[in-house]
């Protein structure tokens, strides 16, 4: 079931009444919401036989589908009752309770060959139920395999001795067990001992003989052994030897049940939950659920409409409900992941595009892994469109984020120099200049903003398109602004000129002032130096000279006393 949890109650699934089958759309409502694989478990054989105390043990209850004291059926139609699989997690046991066959009040014996090859096509494992033993006469109320090949086709286009010379129904028809209730005899052949299994295959053994009688016998056999390649048998003992508690056979706890019947029947409900396998279709199709319920309605509209169930029909049509519920399911996810993992605005386009891929690429997977016969690609190209028109869809919503974070960014960024045009800062000779340089500045702290996303540069541009009146306003001011002050500004420049000449004029003067007085002083100090120089020249010379007489004069004295 969809939760694995609930056990719900039987509920009729096949109604047969006034000899005409109708499926009940609760129990549909049921099936539609197990989206979980399903186990079918069917249980065929006369009435009064007691098939539906054998399915409640398989649920593990006592009550259940509803049992009879009397000789009239209780179980008209097919009866179901999901309860979750008691070892296969994740899988749902879907148990079929069939209208007994044979009953004579019914009168016609119709429905009760359809209500047969109903629960061989729905099932994934088919239980016969009958009493006391397999012998000559529980054979022949098997004729209702016999009549399978009358009564179901594998293909649109395949006639009866098409079918019954292909194997074709093997592929699809369901593992078969024979329940064998009250059974009283011994396991043996020829005097050793065999199991339940080579019981049955015993009793399936043709008879010799060419003759009609011989081969009328040998149908069911044959159809058995042909149809069900997998076969197993089980024998129980009677619940209990006390035929009061036999009419209460519901409200008997185990430990009043007879010890044998008690390990019969846990060991055919061990085999059941082993072996019994999730009903698939041809190419290994598993049904869920709602796709049980889709091959039930198929069936009966077949049926009340004078054919026969198709099995391709069939599968076509659960192709068409499975394959748009793996496009919704596909698509669910596509839009779930795109909304978590895409933070709008993104960055670039480019970002966007790449989890767009990865969201497209899971959805196509989750898609394939759970259609099946969309050989044409229809579904799957349904599902491309879909995820293209959602991811326009984004695309715009990236947009429009873009848009309005950018917008709301250049309103809180653009206050400074909007004040500064308000206050009429730029509407001054020269403001132009000035406005041009705050814009300059705005843009680049604009740029700066992280995220804007793929509208930045067109809500930019539309901002500062919005911008050139006042621009030109501010343009126009400043030219008229420069024009008058020109003139004052040429007069003014050229008497700063004309001072600078004279300032220049001054300071060259000064200079040729100072570079005359730099040379008076410097001829005047070449000739203080000249003449200190020839002054103790002089003085030198007369030194000399001095010294020169005074030595001649010394000379000549001696010379003077010598003579003497």
């Amino acid at each position: 079931m969809a939760s694995g949890s609930t056990i719900m109650d039987p509920i009729c699934l096949v109604e047969n009444q006034n000899n005409q089958l109708t499926v009940n759309p609760k129990a549909l409502k049921i099936l539609d919401q197990i989206s979980q694989p399903v186990v079918v478990v069917a249980i065929v054989g006369l009435y009064r036989t007691g098939k539906s105390f054998l399915m409640n043990r398989l649920a593990g209850q006592n009550h259940g589908f509803r049992l009879g004291s009397t000789v009239r059926s209780e179980t008209k139609g097919i009866w179901m009752w999901c309860v979750p699989h008691p070892s296969k997690e994740s899988h749902t046991l879907v148990l079929l309770d069939t209208e007994g066959l044979g009953d004579v009040e019914k009168g016609d014996s119709k429905n009760d060959s359809w209500i047969f090859a109903l629960a061989v096509l729905l099932s994934s494992i088919f239980v016969y139920n009958s009493m006391n033993t397999i012998n000559h006469q529980a054979l022949e109320q098997l004729h209702y395999v016999t009549e399978l090949t009358e009564l179901i086709r594998t293909t649109s286009s395949a006639s009866s001795d098409e079918v019954q010379n292909s194997n074709e129904f093997v592929s699809f028809f369901p593992d078969f067990v024979w329940a064998v209730r009250d059974f009283m005899l011994e396991l043996e052949l020829d005097g050793y001992p065999i199991t339940e299994d080579e019981y049955l295959e015993n009793a399936l053994k043709l008879i010799p003989g060419e003759n009609p009688q011989v081969q009328n016998s040998n149908m069911p056999r044959e159809c058995i052994r042909k149809f069900f390649p997998k076969r197993k048998c089980f024998v129980f003992d009677r619940p209990t030897s006390d035929k009061t508690l036999l009419l209460h056979i519901e409200e008997v706890p185990d430990n009043q049940l007879d010890e044998n019947f008690q390990k019969q029947s846990n060991h055919f409900c061990s085999y059941i939950f082993t072996h019994a396998k999730p009903k698939t279709l041809r190419e290994r199709i598993t049904v869920t659920g709602g796709g049980l319920g889709t091959l039930v309605v198929a069936y009966i509209d077949a049926i009340n409409s004078g054919g026969v169930p198709c099995l391709e029909n069939a599968v076509i049509t659960l192709a068409e409900r499975e394959n748009s519920a793996a496009v919704q399911k596909a698509a669910d996810h596509y839009s779930e992941q795109m909304a978590q993992r895409l933070r709008l605005p993104t960055d670039t386009l480019q970002e966007l595009l790449e989890v767009q891929a990865a969201c497209e690429t899971e959805a196509i997977a989750i898609f394939l892994g759970r259609s099946f016969k969309d050989d044409k690609q229809t579904f799957q190209k349904k599902l491309v469109d879909i995820m293209e028109k959602k991811k326009d869809v984004f695309m715009i919503q990236n947009e429009e984020a873009s848009v309005k974070h950018c917008q709301a960014e250049l309103k809180k960024l653009s206050e400074s120099l909007m004040t500064s045009i308000s206050g009429g800062t730029f509407f001054v000779p020269g403001g132009h200049s000035l406005y041009l340089e705050a814009r300059s500045k705005f843009e680049q702290d604009y740029k700066l903003v992280p995220r804007k996303g793929v509208k930045a540069n067109e809500v930019l541009q539309s901002f500062l398109q919005s911008q050139a009146g006042v621009e030109e306003a501010i343009l126009q001011a400043d030219k008229a602004l420069t024009d008058g002050n020109k003139a004052l500004a040429v007069e003014c420049a050229k008497r700063h000129a004309a001072e600078r000449e004279q300032q220049l004029l001054r300071k060259k003067q000064n200079e040729e002032k100072q570079k005359m007085a730099a040379q008076k002083r410097s001829f005047k100090e070449n000739m203080t130096q000249l003449e200190k120089k020839m002054n103790r020249a002089r003085e030198n010379l007369l030194e000399e000279q001095e010294t020169t007489l005074n030595h001649k004069l010394k000379v000549c004295l001696i010379h003077f006393k010598y003579l003497e």
